[in-house]
């Protein structure tokens, strides 16, 4: 199966939209749950809208899954993170603005370093805190998006795709949520949620 586990530490990085849930739930299915040596991780920017954290903590509920809460933090002149909760997450951008507040510009299609700063740097930190050296990242990449995949990271961690190898398309994932108990209130259109996360993203369009 292509959600089977990878040998070593492996980070399952949900950004509470379908397709990376639809992701953890694959690889939940077929391995009959989750190692000790194999978290999942959420970072939370305090733009994502209600129901994206609603459904965050659902699948958590629903699944019986520990997903870890991280949340960008600016102290002491150096980046760091907190653990939170859906119950404590930041809801009105307060991590986003300590951030945007620290540099002269804001980010942009040429420097997102909204992603690397508020997602990537703290789940790193907690992992690293973990004792973690080096881990496979699963990324909720889909077959039809493989444009997006990067091969190769100069970081601790090394790309995993299992939608790719899965050759999971947009309509999968879009089918897969139609059959389910619950789902992200947030509409569906094709398999695209124009209103994910993170809103008022530059990268979304105008119309959007």
């Amino acid at each position: 199966s292509p959600y089977c586990l990878p040998p070593g530490n492996i980070q399952i990085s949900f950004s509470g939209g379908r397709t990376s849930a639809f992701m953890l739930h694959q690889i939940l299915e077929a391995n009959g749950g989750l190692p000790d040596r194999c978290k999942v991780t959420f970072s939370n920017t305090g733009r994502e809208l209600p129901e994206t954290l609603d459904f965050v903590q659902e699948c958590g509920q629903r699944w019986n899954v520990d997903i870890i809460w991280v949340e960008y933090r600016r102290g002491e002149g150096k980046n760091t993170y907190d653990i939170v909760s859906h119950n404590s997450a930041s809801r009105n951008g307060e991590p986003f603005e300590a951030l945007v507040s620290s540099k002269p510009y804001l980010p942009n299609v040429v420097t997102r370093f909204c992603t690397t700063e508020l997602k990537i740097r703290p789940m790193k930190k907690y992992l690293v805190s973990c004792g973690w050296k080096n881990w496979s990242a699963a990324v909720g990449i889909r077959a039809d998006e493989v444009h997006r995949a990067k091969k190769e990271s100069k970081d601790r961690w090394q790309y995993w795709y299992p939608l790719v190898e899965a050759g999971v398309s947009k309509m999968d994932v879009y089918d897969f949520w139609s059959a389910q108990p619950f789902d992200l209130r947030l509409e569906n259109i094709n398999g695209k949620s124009p209103l994910g996360n993170c809103d008022m993203c530059f990268l979304k369009s105008e119309a959007t």
